[in-house]
């Protein structure tokens, strides 16, 4: 292990360091992660002298996908004991912008970058009880320095693909080392635990226990289901179909069809929610149906006189739509991989996307039960949605099996929190 921790400190990080300063030149996003990282130990000190409970548990998260994944566990935590203090930190600005005000959170932070005096620092200034990693973000410095306090570190949510770089030759034996500091590694399926113990730990106890996504879209969902973002007189006697997360990619094919469709169906309502919907962005979308007069954004709906596409101009308001949903088409699947077909599924909606969806286990999965419809092209999203529309028992069917997939996948939350019951109890 002191190898490997030397070979990580005088190569790894130095290159990962250079590289994200120059990558920062040209990207904001990472600039924004640099800059936000400035007094950030001593950020912490002052806020960490406000928190008095006798544990302190730590989540960890990449991005903002992976805290939704976390969210089911720490909403059951608070229930459980309000007083425990939750520490949530990310790695990327877009996690830690979106979820900033939080509320179950006590202290929403960066985590430093991974140099040793960093980890070092970081970690005797966090003194956490228990640190819990969600997924696949682990930086080894600060795991090793959680090891040396003997802290207990559990990893929700774990997945290991079967072509990893981190199976790749020497790499293999540089994580089998590191896995080892872990006491549990929780997988979502017993593919992901079964890569996991191919490492040939000593250590973790490795279980598949599924995966808290489905938990949390369900909590979602019956916050949504409170949420009237429409009023009925809009939605009444329509068909609804709802383009969400979508990208240039996806409008080419489904702009054509869109307009087709709308001559052959008096009934039918279109909301589009762009995956990024910038200025520039929606002016496309209001170019490609300039003419009918026909759309209008989500932000002048008092204006509503009866438009039959409604584009949607603001961030965080997709989820609670999906209710008024007949059909979902979601985007993602002709750029580089598909976006969350859980969200629309908990509704029981029917799910079309395209053949870049096989990042989503998800997707698969649907697309094998019947819940989720893959297209290529503009004809088969054309079949595909006329017999959706049309069909009320096809429709409520392909509905039925969404909903049930994501019912029966429920759970993951409560056997995480069998696991970490034990070190609240120390």
């Amino acid at each position: 292990m002191n190898y490997w921790q030397l070979v990580y400190n005088i190569t790894a990080v130095p290159l990962l360091w250079a590289a994200l300063r120059i990558a920062g030149i040209f990207n904001k996003k990472i600039r924004m992660g640099i800059a936000g990282r400035k007094n950030l130990l001593n950020n912490l000190k002052l806020e960490l002298t406000q928190l008095h409970s006798t544990y302190r548990l730590w989540f960890h998260a990449s991005s903002l996908g992976e805290f939704e994944q976390a969210k089911p566990i720490i909403s059951a935590i608070k229930k459980m004991n309000p007083s425990i203090d939750i520490i949530a930190t990310f790695f990327s600005p877009s996690g830690y912008e979106h979820s900033k005000n939080y509320k179950l959170a006590n202290i929403i932070s960066y985590i430093p970058f991974d140099s040793y005096y960093n980890a070092k620092k970081f970690i005797d200034c966090l003194q956490p009880t228990t640190a819990i990693m969600v997924r696949y973000d682990i930086w080894p410095n600060i795991v090793w320095q959680l090891r040396k306090k003997n802290i207990p570190i559990l990893i929700a949510n774990a997945t290991m693909k079967k072509d990893s770089l981190r199976t790749w030759l020497f790499l293999k034996q540089f994580h089998q080392l590191l896995y080892n500091n872990f006491s549990y590694i929780l997988t979502v399926s017993k593919n992901d635990r079964q890569a996991f113990l191919d490492f040939n730990t000593s250590s973790p106890m490795i279980i598949d226990i599924g995966d808290t996504r489905f938990d949390q879209v369900v909590m979602r969902s019956n916050d949504a289901q409170a949420k009237n973002l429409l009023s009925q007189s809009i939605v009444q006697n329509k068909k609804v179909f709802i383009i969400g997360q979508s990208w240039g990619e996806d409008e080419e094919i489904i702009l054509p069809v869109l307009r087709k469709i709308q001559g052959q169906e008096e009934s039918l309502l279109t909301i589009i929610v762009p995956h990024e919907p910038t200025l520039e962005h929606l002016e496309r979308l209001e170019d490609a149906f300039y003419g009918n007069n026909s759309f209008i954004r989500f932000s002048d709906m008092n204006n509503y006189n009866g438009e039959k596409i409604i584009l949607i101009d603001s961030v965080g308001v997709l989820v609670a739509l999906y209710k008024y949903a007949h059909v979902v088409y979601i985007g993602g699947s002709f750029r580089q991989g598909i976006h969350n077909v859980l969200e629309p599924a908990v509704f029981g909606v029917p799910i079309i996307y395209g053949p870049k969806h096989t990042n989503s286990q998800e997707a698969v999965e649907l697309a094998r039960l019947g819940g989720g419809f893959v297209i290529h092209d503009e004809k088969e999203l054309y079949r595909t949605l006329r017999i959706l529309l049309d069909d009320t028992q096809t429709r409520y069917h392909a509905g039925k099996i969404a909903q049930s997939f994501v019912q029966s996948n429920c759970g993951a939350t409560d056997r995480f929190l069998g696991y970490l019951k034990p070190y609240l109890k120390q």
